[in-house]
């Protein structure tokens, strides 16, 4: 018989014994946070002291490191927690408030993305018509609405979930999500599994698709264009791709190790891999803007070296 005591901790199997080690690994999260919290607040007050830079691409770059800052804040304290201690462990909690966390992280993402592609599209293909169509109280609302319509939807996902009554308590992994947590649950997950599903379709990937569709429809009218149109396009498209890309790979390699056997996968790049978007894309994000986009540049050169 299925023993459903309440569960009131999670234990993290992922984690193993690195003896002396796990200093190293210590002081190598914390430098990786300092330089994540660093570029992130460097660009946002570049962005927000300098008036040339209230427009609405900068305004959706600003919304996009302040999630970085938001996303990172959920997961490095807790990991510097976990390498320093001999029992990894969370109460049930805490870890569905970190499981909200880190997928309200992930959903401002892809939403901020597909807004800052929708900048994109209109800034090239419809110049004539970009004030108009882009005021800043529609920015406003845009950004707004990436925030609020994603706590709205990973609450609903979280709720669902926190519903549950648990019947094992060991998740092989180094932090909480979603799908590990349903499977330790003692009755029938239909309605969680089928919201799962839902979700990672019409959400994720119909952001991922939208965003490739504007910026095919950018790239049409980039060579039907003029040499100075491609360049633009360039300029500022090229880190917005990149920075979609290298989430997407994180976050696909997170719901295939979550759903398939990865046994055959060395721990440590597991447990690598499984940390690669919530580690690398906070880092990645700053540093790609910051050296791609020239006005950035030179701004953050002047604040930081008081000169240009």
């Amino acid at each position: 018989m299925v023993n459903s005591t309440r569960v009131s901790y999670i234990t993290f199997a992922a984690y193993f014994d690195t003896g002396i080690l796990k200093y190293l690994w210590f002081v190598t999260v914390i430098w990786l946070y300092i330089l994540i919290v660093f570029s992130n607040a460097l660009l946002i007050v570049v962005i927000c002291i300098n008036r040339s830079l209230h427009e609405p691409m900068y305004m959706f770059l600003c919304s996009l490191f302040v999630n970085e800052l938001y996303g990172s804040t959920g997961l490095f304290p807790f990991l510097m927690v976990q390498i320093l201690s001999d029992t990894h462990i969370i109460s049930t909690n805490l870890c569905f408030l970190q499981i909200f966390h880190v997928y309200s992280y992930a959903h401002v993402e892809f939403c901020n993305l597909a807004a800052m592609s929708y900048d994109r599209y209109l800034a090239i293909c419809y110049p004539l018509q970009y004030n108009t169509n882009m005021t800043p109280n529609k920015v406003a609302m845009l950004i707004a609405l990436t925030w609020i319509y994603s706590f709205i939807e990973v609450t609903v996902l979280v709720s669902l979930a926190v519903r549950l009554e648990l019947c094992g308590n060991i998740l092989n992994k180094v932090y909480c999500d979603n799908y590990s947590a349903v499977k330790l649950a003692c009755y029938d997950t239909t309605v969680n599994n089928v919201f799962g599903i839902v979700y990672i379709f019409t959400v994720l990937f119909g952001f991922v698709v939208l965003i490739l569709y504007t910026y095919m429809k950018i790239l049409k009218v980039c060579f039907s264009g003029s040499k100075q149109t491609r360049q633009k396009a360039v300029s500022t498209c090229t880190p917005h791709l990149l920075s979609l890309l290298n989430f997407s790979f994180g976050c696909f390699f997170e719901m295939v190790q979550s759903r398939f056997n990865m046994n055959n996968v060395p721990n440590m790049l597991r447990i690598l891999l499984s940390l690669y978007c919530l580690t690398c894309q906070p880092l990645f994000t700053p540093v790609l803007y910051g050296v791609q986009m020239s006005k950035i540049r030179s701004l953050c050169k002047s604040l930081v070296f008081g000169k240009i």
